[in-house]
C-alpha cells in the first residue's frame, strides 16, 4: 500500500496541470531524451486539451501521472500508419500515454495504483481496447498487467517504445490481477519500523480474532491468572494488575500509588518520556524533585544527586528513553537505590520484551501488552512489590488496590486483548542487538546521524535529521514504498528526527532491504540539496 498520505484522482486544477508540465519536463526531456529543453523546464503535451490525466498527489505536491485520450487519430497512429492492420482487433480504442512518476515513489505501488485508477476510468467511458508506447525499460511491468506487444519498436535509439494493446477481457483480467499483485506487493514490500503498533505474528492474530467471553466468567479467571503468572516468570516480579488502557494510564496508577504513599521522591529524566513522567507527577500534585539530562544521567550524577537531598524516599524514571533509545542499567540503578534506602520506580513500557527485564526488589513499574511484547496495544501493566495502597481520593479506574482484590478483572475487560497477550507471551520476539548494529552501520555509512550510548535498547534507533530536510517529508516520501518510520509524533517532529523500532515479528532480510531503499533516497536527497547550493 502507498501511504495513507497518497490520494489518486482526475487532475482538475490549475495547480495539478502546473505541476503535470513540469513532471512530464522532467521525464521526457531531461530523463528521456525525446523533447527538445527549454527554459520554462515545462513539457505541455500537444493533445493536452483532449488528455484525461490520473494524478498520485503526496499531500499538495503530483508525485505521479498516467492519461488517457480516445480521439483519433493517436499519436501512435503517426508513428504506425497501418495500427489498424496490425492490431487486426475490433472496439473502442483509446490510447494510454505519459506515464511518469518520481524517482522517489517508483520501488512502491504508486504504478500499479495509477494503471489501476486508469482501467477503471476507461471500463466506465466504454473503451474495449486501449493501445499504449510502452517504454522497453519497464515492458515487464506492462506485461504483469495484460498489455500484449505488436508490432516494430518505435522511437530513437536511445529512448525506444513498443507498441502494445491491452483488450476489455485482459482490462478485467488486469482489475484482479491488481488486486493479487498489490496483496503480494504490500506484504513483500511493507516493513514497520514503529514503536506500536508493531509486526503481529500470525498466532498472536488468531488469538485476538476469537470470540470473546464474558469478562466475569471463569474461562476469563483462569486466563487472567496464567497472564500473570506469565508475565512474573518473564520478569521476575512480585505481583503484576492487568488494566485496559495504555502506558499512559499504568504511569497515571503508579503516579496514585506514589501519592497514596505520601512521601518526598525525585524523577530523573533523560528524554521526552521522563518529561512525561514530571508532567504526570505534577498533575498528581506529588512531592517531588527532579534530575534532568538532554543526554542522560550517569550512576554517578544520580548518586551525588540522592546524597544531596537525603530526603528522597522514591525515584521515579524511564527505564528505556523511547525518543532516544537510552537504557539505564537496571540492576546498577537498583543497587544504588538499594544502598541509599531509595523505592525504584520504573516506566518499562519500551524495555519489557526487548531485553531481559529484572523486576525482582522494583517497588513499581508500568508497561504495555504492545511494543516489545508484540501484542496488540491495549493492556496497561502495572507490577508492584507490596501490597498495593488505597485511597478514597485515587479514581476507581486507577485504584490498584482494588485491582489485586479482583484479579484484574474490577470492571470490563478484554479477553480479546488478554488472549493474543497469552500467545505473545508463549512465543516470545525478543530484537537482537545484531540486527541492531547491521541497520546502524547502514544508516552510519549513508552519513545519517544516529544518536548512540554505551547503553542502549536493540529495539531503538534515532537519527537527527539535517535541517535541510524535513523529517515528515521523508517519513511520508517512505510511506510511498510501504516502509513506516517512526516520525509524526510532536516531539519527533518538533526536533526533526525519525525513529526506527525493531520491535514485534521483524523478517531481517526485508528490514535490511527496507534500510538500503531508506540510505540511497537519503543520500539522493542530500545530492539533490548539495546540487542547489
Amino acid at each position: 500500500m502507498d501511504g495513507i498520505s497518497l490520494t489518486y484522482k482526475i487532475a482538475d486544477s490549475h495547480d495539478e496541470f502546473e505541476q503535470i508540465y513540469q513532471l512530464n519536463y522532467k521525464t521526457f526531456v531531461d530523463e528521456i531524451p525525446q523533447h527538445q529543453q527549454n527554459q520554462d523546464k515545462k513539457l505541455v503535451d500537444r493533445f493536452d486539451h483532449e488528455n484525461l490525466y490520473v494524478i498520485a498527489k503526496n499531500d499538495l505536491e503530483v508525485i505521479g501521472m498516467i492519461c488517457v485520450r480516445g480521439t483519433r487519430p493517436f499519436s501512435l497512429d503517426e508513428k504506425l500508419p497501418s495500427l489498424d492492420d496490425l492490431l487486426n482487433l475490433e472496439g473502442k480504442l483509446c490510447e494510454i500515454r505519459l506515464l511518469s512518476i518520481k524517482k522517489a515513489y517508483r520501488q512502491g505501488l504508486v504504478f500499479f495504483r495509477l494503471c489501476s485508477e486508469l482501467v477503471s476510468h476507461c471500463l466506465k467511458q466504454g473503451f474495449t481496447i486501449a493501445v499504449i508506447s510502452g517504454t522497453t525499460r519497464q515492458l515487464p511491468l506492462y506485461k504483469r498487467i495484460g498489455f500484449v506487444p505488436f508490432g516494430p519498436l518505435i522511437g530513437k535509439k536511445d529512448a525506444e517504445f513498443q507498441p502494445m494493446y491491452l483488450t476489455e477481457d485482459n482490462f478485467v483480467r488486469s482489475t484482479k490481477a491488481f488486486n493479487k499483485l498489490m496483496n503480494r506487493e504490500t506484504h513483500r514490500r511493507e516493513q514497520h519500523f514503529l514503536p506500536g503498533p508493531v509486526n503481529i505474528s500470525a498466532s498472536v492474530q488468531k488469538a485476538w480474532s476469537e470470540a470473546p467471553i464474558s469478562h466475569r466468567s471463569s474461562q476469563m479467571n483462569m486466563t487472567m491468572k496464567t497472564v500473570k503468572k506469565q508475565l512474573l516468570h518473564l520478569t521476575n516480579g512480585h505481583q503484576v494488575e492487568i488494566a485496559v488502557g495504555t502506558g499512559t494510564l499504568a504511569n497515571d496508577i503508579v503516579a496514585a500509588q506514589l501519592a497514596c504513599m505520601g512521601k518526598h521522591g525525585a524523577i530523573i529524566t533523560s528524554g521526552e518520556f521522563g518529561d512525561r513522567l514530571i508532567t504526570q507527577a505534577e498533575r498528581w500534585n506529588l512531592s517531588f524533585q527532579s534530575l534532568c539530562s538532554e543526554t542522560s544521567p550517569t550512576l554517578q550524577s544520580i548518586e551525588q544527586f540522592l546524597v544531596k537531598n537525603p530526603e528522597i524516599e522514591w525515584v521515579w524514571t524511564v527505564h528505556c528513553e523511547t525518543s532516544t533509545g537510552y537504557l539505564y542499567p537496571l540492576d546498577d540503578l537498583k543497587a544504588l537505590c538499594n544502598q541509599y534506602g531509595v523505592e525504584l520506580c520504573l516506566d518499562a513500557c519500551s524495555s519489557l520484551g526487548t531485553i531481559p527485564v529484572d523486576l525482582s526488589g522494583v517497588y513499581l513499574a508500568s508497561s504495555v501488552s504492545g511494543k516489545g511484547l508484540a501484542s496488540f496495544p491495549g493492556l496497561a501493566l502495572v507490577f508492584h512489590r507490596e501490597s498495593a495502597l488505597s485511597s478514597k481520593k485515587v479514581p476507581a479506574y486507577l485504584d490498584l488496590a482494588y485491582y489485586e482484590k479482583t484479579n484484574s478483572i474490577p470492571y470490563t475487560h478484554s479477553s480479546n486483548a488478554l488472549c493474543a497477550l497469552q500467545k505473545a507471551l508463549e512465543y516470545p520476539i525478543t530484537p537482537s542487538f545484531e540486527l541492531w548494529n547491521q541497520v546502524y552501520d547502514e544508516l552510519q555509512s549513508a552519513g545519517m546521524s544516529v544518536i548512540r550510548f554505551d547503553s542502549h535498547s536493540p529495539a531503538i534507533l534515532t537519527i537527527r535529521m539535517p535541517e535541510t530536510i524535513s523529517s515528515r517529508i521523508f517519513g511520508d516520501s517512505l510511506k510511498s514504498a510501504s516502509i513506516y518510520l517512526s516520525y509524526e509524533s510532536s516531539y519527533l517532529l518538533s526536533r526533526n528526527w525519525i525513529q526506527l523500532a525493531l520491535m514485534g515479528e521483524m523478517d531481517e532480510r526485508n528490514v535490511l532491504k527496507s534500510v538500503r531503499y531508506m540510505t540511497n533516497y537519503y543520500k539522493q536527497l542530500c545530492r539533490e540539496k548539495a546540487a542547489l547550493l
